[in-house]
Formats: C-alpha cells, structure tokens, sequence
C-alpha cells in the first residue's frame, strides 16, 4: 500500500481539458461499437476508451513524463447510472476496464523505462469514480420530497460494477472523486467493499468558499458520514483555485484522522467559464498548502495540463506530507460524533449535545 509519510504524492491533472486539444469529432466517439447509438455521443469521453485508447494512453504518459506519481483512469461516468444518459449504460463496464487497463499500461510502462536506466519508479493508478448526476439524499421532486431516481441499492449495483472492472483492468486504489452527497459515497463504499479490499481516498467537491456540499453539509459533517470505512486520504477537488481552498484543507486538518488530498481548479473560471492560471501562478498557490503542511497528495483538477503538473511537482519537491493526528482520544472518552448537515458531538456522560461546527453548546440536560 502507499505510504504517504513518505512524500508528499503527485496526482496528475485534467483528463477533459488534455482531450479537447485534440479537437475530436462525434465519429471519433461513435465509431466501432457506437455506431447504433442514437444520441450525441461527443464529450462523453469515457467512449474514447474504446474508440481511440491511444490517445488516452498519450495524456497518461504525458502526465507521467511531467511528474505525476498518481494517475487517474478515464473512467469518472463508467457506470451504469451515468451512462444512461447517452444510452451507453450496456458499455459501463468494459469503459471501466479498458480505462484502467490502459493506465495500467503507461503506469507499468513508465516503471520499466526507469528500471532500464537503474532508477526504480512506482506511478499508482487510481481508479476514479465520479458521484454521478442523481442524488441519494435529495428529491428532484419539490412536490414529492420521498421521491428518488435511483434506489440506494441500485446505485451500489452501478458502482459495484465499476469497481470490479476497475479492479479488474489494474487500478492500484479506487478514487471516489468530486462528492457532493455523502449517501452517494456510502453507496460506493458498500460496492467497494464487496468486490475488494483496494485503498480508497474521497474527494469532496464544494459550492462555495462557505465549504458546505450541494447537499448542505459541511466537509466534517461530509467525513463524519463515511470515516467508519478505513479512508487512505479525504480532501477536496475542482470546487475552487488552490487559494480559495485553502482554508477549507486546514480546517479538514483539525479532525481528519487519515491522509489529506486536494487537487484544486486553475483558479476561479472566467466569464467564458474557463480558467486561466498559468503552470508557475498555479504552483504559486498551490506550494503554500504543502509549505503548511497541510497535504499528502496535490494535483490539479479543471482547466489544467502536464504543464500545470511539472510545475507543481517541482515547486513541493522535498517537502514533508502532512503529519497524520495520533489524538484519538482515550477509554475514558465517552463522546459520540454523528452527522446531519453539521457534525454533532453528543457527551455521554453529561447528555450535552455540541454542534462542532460553531463549537458551542446547543442542547443540554
């Protein structure tokens, strides 16, 4: 498994933002098994698995060549639920495997070149995960608050799906990756554990600087939910620039009791909805989280490239991880931590219920 007191790891960066340099057609997305699909297939770019694997296989290994210790699979929609929505939900799964397969490939390949020249190299390939477009927690019905799309056992059968072909096709951790509602994760935590026992790391995605989920909740609240699994990090991805987030990665400092990622935008978007910091503006800010000591895994999300992730992985060269917390608390510690909207820590002894959020006494008797 990954050691991440060793150094701090470098996670590659946009997938999306690499393909649309090749100025792809809707036949480079339809062709081969495609071709009976009647929907608009261009941007759903885990059919590139399939279709054209070697441009994928390409971004990887630029990524790997820039730095990247980390690289993710194309394979954030390869599941059944997501897939739906372009009439693709009979290829989910073999999009997850070849997805993986082919990271695999450059992550192996990467390896052997090192070894050829006496340098031992290990780039990890995390099998990602998207949270899909539907919620768990939420109706998408005002009138119809119980109402669901999607069942919580049907969306653990959709990701289970996807881990055992991710598994399958090489990936070395599951990466479940801009969360914005925490049943989603649990969903996809249940469906991991039953086809594997392979590191996970969670990445939530904020709406805005207030640090609180689609859903409403707050990133401890969010943690709170799913620390019962055995987390390899938590953090946070694509939401904001590196700057805006880094008050969010602190305060996840305070209580996360396992590693720390973030992988943050190129800055806030501009009026056309794009992102324009630069590779040396982006390692500026990005540095100041690992001169905090604050992370074990950086690596950029929207809007950047190789570039961005050679510049980063220079600028946090020879700084330490993130010291993981060693206060777990005592056997004479009889607090209980549960999660709404806000984690609430209910005392025991004293039946005082505190909203750790504010950190003042809400309840008591």
């Amino acid at each position: 498994m990954m050691n991440l007191q060793d150094k701090i790891y470098i996670l590659d960066g946009a997938m999306g933002t690499m393909i649309q340099r090749y100025g792809l057609t809707e036949e480079d997305y339809r062709s081969g098994v495609f071709q009976a699909c009647s929907k608009e297939l261009r941007g759903n770019n885990e059919c590139l698995n399939l279709t054209h694997p070697e441009i994928i296989k390409s971004i990887h290994k630029e990524y790997i060549a820039s730095g990247a210790d980390i690289i993710e699979t194309n394979t954030f929609s390869a599941n059944r639920i997501s897939q739906s929505e372009y009439g693709c939900e009979g290829f989910a799964a073999e999009m997850a495997y070849q997805g993986a397969r082919i990271a695999r490939e450059a992550a192996d390949e990467a390896a052997a070149l090192a070894a050829s020249i006496g340098v031992e190299r290990k780039v990890w390939v995390a099998g990602s995960m998207g949270p899909t477009s539907k919620s768990l927690s939420l109706s998408p019905e005002v009138s119809d608050p119980a109402f669901r799309v999607y069942s919580f056992d049907q969306m653990k059968e959709a990701y289970r799906e996807q881990a055992e072909a991710l598994v399958r096709g090489g990936a070395d951790i599951i990466l479940i990756e801009t969360c914005f509602d925490a049943l989603n994760v649990k969903a996809a935590l249940a469906a991991v554990q039953e086809c594997s026992s392979i590191p996970v790391i969670i990445s939530v995605s904020v709406g805005d600087r207030s640090g609180r989920t689609l859903t409403g909740q707050t990133l401890e609240a969010f943690y709170t939910a799913v620390r019962h699994y055995p987390i390899l990090a938590f953090g946070l991805n694509c939401s904001l620039g590196a700057s805006e987030l880094m008050p969010l990665v602190e305060d996840i400092n305070r209580w996360c009791e396992c590693g720390v990622i973030c992988y943050p935008n190129a800055g806030l978007p501009n009026e056309m909805g794009g992102y324009d910091q630069t590779p040396s503006q982006m390692a500026e800010a990005v540095v100041g989280l690992a001169q905090k000591g604050l992370v074990d895994i950086i690596g950029c999300c929207c809007g950047t490239t190789p570039e961005h992730i050679a510049a980063i992985a220079k600028a946090v060269s020879g700084l330490p991880p993130h010291k993981l917390s060693t206060e777990k608390g005592d056997s004479t510690d009889r607090s209980l931590t549960v999660s709404g909207l806000e984690a609430v820590r209910v005392d025991l002894r004293k039946n005082n219920f505190t909203n750790v959020g504010e950190r003042t006494n809400v309840a008591g008797s």
